[in-house]
């Protein structure tokens, strides 16, 4: 397949999921997780962070812009994750988006001041990402960056600048985003976010003999050759695990 990608691909450290996208998401591209509440975004790109971080020597920072820091090493740690511990190591960054938007002081090492101007967010995340040399870079989540803009050409105006940026930055990001009603067909807040990402993975939940199930669909990864079935995927003790060779439910 031709395209203007770069070869090289970015392995997600989520078991199985790699051998549905060629081997990994592709270099410097940016990738919109998406899915209603409860699905298991938030997971999914804390893993692709600190597996980055633990298997494979590559630097990411997290931008929690939903929960306070200190709560995201907590809930990563029941799947045995020592987010902290790469934190020291200067190979994990955790930007604190929360505590500004609280009006709580806070004792991180990185915290958003300014979250309402997009260029101040921008210009800080492009610091972290310097200082430590990141390869990886997520952001948890887009509706909480563009939450106080009212206007739609507004909120089309950020992300279309925040997409820019990100590619400039030279990382590989996965952006959040909740889709309203994805069986209807709008799986993005906002309806953009879909058109500015490379690619795009929706985390479903679905009943099955009376209980909900985990499905996962790539619905777009350019550059890239993939199925457009739903594959299932479970949240383990051991983080998200996706079962790329067939049913398991």
């Amino acid at each position: 397949m031709t395209n203007s990608f770069p070869t090289k691909r970015v392995k997600s450290g989520i078991p199985g999921f790699d051998d549905l996208i060629g081997g990994g998401f592709p270099e410097e591209s940016t990738v919109l997780i998406t899915g209603s509440t409860g699905t298991g975004k938030t997971t999914f790109v804390a893993q692709y962070i600190y597996k980055g971080a633990e298997e494979y020597g590559e630097p990411g920072v997290f931008v929690t812009l939903e929960e306070r820091a200190k709560d995201i090493r907590r809930e990563m740690g029941q799947f045995g994750w020592d987010l902290e511990k790469y934190e020291k190591q200067g190979l994990i960054a955790i930007v604190d988006g929360v505590s500004s938007i609280s009006g709580i002081p806070s004792e991180e090492k990185f915290v958003l001041e300014d979250t309402i101007n997009v260029d101040s967010f921008l210009r800080y995340i492009y610091r972290v990402v310097k200082a430590i040399n990141a390869k990886r870079l997520v952001i948890d989540s887009i509706p909480s960056i563009a939450f106080r803009l009212q206007d739609e050409r507004e909120i089309r105006g950020v992300l279309l600048k925040l997409n820019t940026i990100l590619l400039e930055m030279g990382v590989t990001t996965l952006l959040t985003t909740e889709a309203p009603d994805p069986k209807g067909g709008k799986i993005s807040k906002y309806g953009i976010e879909e058109y500015i990402s490379r690619g795009v993975v929706l985390l479903d939940l679905q009943e099955k003999n009376i209980e909900l199930k985990r499905y996962l669909l790539v619905r777009k990864m350019r550059g890239t050759r993939h199925s457009m079935r739903k594959y299932p995927f479970e949240i383990t003790n051991k983080g998200v695990v996706v079962y790329p060779s067939g049913e398991i439910y």
